[in-house]
């Protein structure tokens, strides 16, 4: 009988945070045996997948970088392709590449007490193989979102449509837009994106949407990021400019919450200033929510202001009724012709990848569970998730709970536990909306995620000063968390 291999931590995702999760293993837990299983053939995870023209970031890299290896490049707003390379030469640079699986999806997790520990089955995509593997910890790095597809809505009539349709998440290599004409249905980060990019070459551009954005134009290059690198030592300026660039995101989504109205305002005059004279701004740039109830999208330099100013690209707040063979036939009996119809009209999230758990023989429903500290799920021992900011760059929370489960693991290894295990005994938390949006894509899934509690350590702050303290300055013991060794079944009595 052919020996099951037996890993000390198991990480799932090999994207910019099992990168950084393996990173930290490296470092902090060099003792641990690891592996990275990944279901696609490459690193880099939502950097690789997505190939639509002008991908980038929407977050600053001095952020979404790691903390561990700060991010040298010259934009501060980076396109897809550095920032995929970033990812690469990291792992590479480490030595967490040579950990990575590749092609292995897992299906199921079950952990078993009196073992303590994870049995995981995985099938290898390219040959269809079962793979079974066991594990003292899982670390789950695979973000939230669903990666074989995206969000399409039901439009009436897409079949008569004679041109192509395209989701941005499944871009073909080989679509010319040159000096056609496009409609990117959408406002949010992928359509802001892809519209400059497109009307660089398409004949015209159209953003169609249901509802405005609010969009905030910044430099690509971070003047004062870059007189930090100038003036301070190289040890020194990578950690002071990942401090002012989380202190100064946060000030924006604070001062956002505490005084909507002026937000509103300053955003609406820095758009105006980019539009031309008597632009509709009240149509098509002012949102009927506050800033941050749902994400803010960002476009480095104005380029999608420049691109409408210089008529290349134009917006249009309508709904849909139909498809046509030429195009669209709008609510308010407009018709938009195009040639090609890109549909940026959102994700689907898929909490930890779509895998089935059980603890103990008992499937795991995670619409029922807490969250402790944004990065474990109450009652389901030695699990634990890297989920970002919705508010801030996704790393500043994974870095954080990278660096605390590796002090978890040395922890439990120190004082020879085995077992950890999130316990809510409070009967006065109340769960609460995990990610805290309005936002489409979040509230279709809200249902399925597990909830955040009414109190701390059940309440996700999307805060990276109040996350540093509990996660970095605090200790790993509380009344919440539960250590704990397997206790072994007296054996059977010999019958006489």
């Amino acid at each position: 009988m052919a020996t099951v291999e037996h890993l000390d931590v198991l990480i799932v995702g090999a994207g910019l945070s099992g990168v950084g999760a393996g990173c930290y293993l490296e470092s902090e837990c060099p003792w641990a045996s690891y592996a990275i299983f990944e279901a696609r053939d490459a690193i880099g995870g939502t950097w690789d997948l997505f190939r639509y023209p002008g991908i980038r970031s929407d977050s600053d890299m001095f952020t979404l970088g790691y903390s561990f290896r700060p991010w040298d490049g010259e934009k501060s707003i980076a396109d897809g392709e550095s920032i995929l390379q970033y990812i690469k030469d990291t792992a590479t640079e480490v030595g967490v590449d040579k950990h990575i699986r590749f092609n292995h999806r897992i299906i199921r997790a079950d952990w078993f007490s009196e073992e303590a520990r994870w049995h995981i089955t995985a099938t290898r995509l390219n040959t269809g193989e079962e793979v079974e593997v066991t594990c003292g910890f899982v670390f789950s790095c695979s973000g939230y979102y669903r990666y074989d597809h995206g969000y399409l809505p039901d439009f009436a009539g897409m079949d008569r449509f004679a041109g192509t349709i395209v989701h941005p998440q499944a871009w073909p290599d080989d679509l010319d837009y040159a000096g056609r004409r496009v409609v990117v249905i959408g406002s949010g980060a992928t359509a802001v994106t892809l519209i400059p990019a497109l009307a660089a070459t398409a004949e015209h551009v159209t953003m169609l949407q249901r509802s405005p954005t609010y969009i905030a134009s910044l430099p690509a290059k971070d003047p004062i990021a870059n007189v930090l690198r100038w003036a301070l030592p190289g040890r020194y300026s990578g950690p002071t400019i990942r401090w002012y660039k989380a202190l100064t995101t946060q000030a924006s989504y604070q001062l956002s919450k505490r005084w909507p109205r002026l937000v509103k305002r300053l955003l609406r005059t820095q758009v105006e200033r980019q539009l031309p004279a008597g632009y509709d701004v009240d149509t098509h740039f002012t949102p009927r929510y506050n800033p941050w109830d749902q994400r803010l999208c960002v476009v480095p330099n104005g380029d999608l202001f420049k691109a409408i100013t210089a008529g290349a690209a134009s917006v249009v707040t309508d709904q849909i009724d139909t498809f046509t063979e030429k195009g669209l036939l709008l609510r308010s009996g407009a018709a938009l012709d195009a040639d090609i119809i890109i549909a940026a009209t959102g994700l689907e999230l898929l909490f930890l990848g779509g895998i089935e758990l059980s603890v103990d023989g008992e499937a795991v429903d995670l619409a029922s569970k807490l969250t402790y500290k944004g990065m474990m799920l109450e009652g389901v021992p030695n699990l634990a998730i890297a989920v970002g900011y919705t508010n801030a760059s996704w790393t500043l929370k994974c870095d954080l709970t990278c660096d605390y489960v590796c002090r978890l693991l040395t922890h439990m290894r120190a004082t020879r536990v085995q077992q950890c295990t999130p316990v809510n005994r409070d009967a006065s938390v109340a769960p609460q909306p995990l990610l805290g949006l309005t936002s489409g894509y979040v509230l279709r899934s809200a249902a399925s995620f597990p909830k955040q509690g009414s109190k701390f350590p059940w309440q996700v702050h999307q805060s990276y000063l109040r996350d540093y303290r509990a996660l970095k300055m605090s200790g790993i013991e509380d009344d919440a968390m539960i250590f704990s060794n397997p206790v072994r079944q007296p054996a059977p009595a010999t019958a006489a």
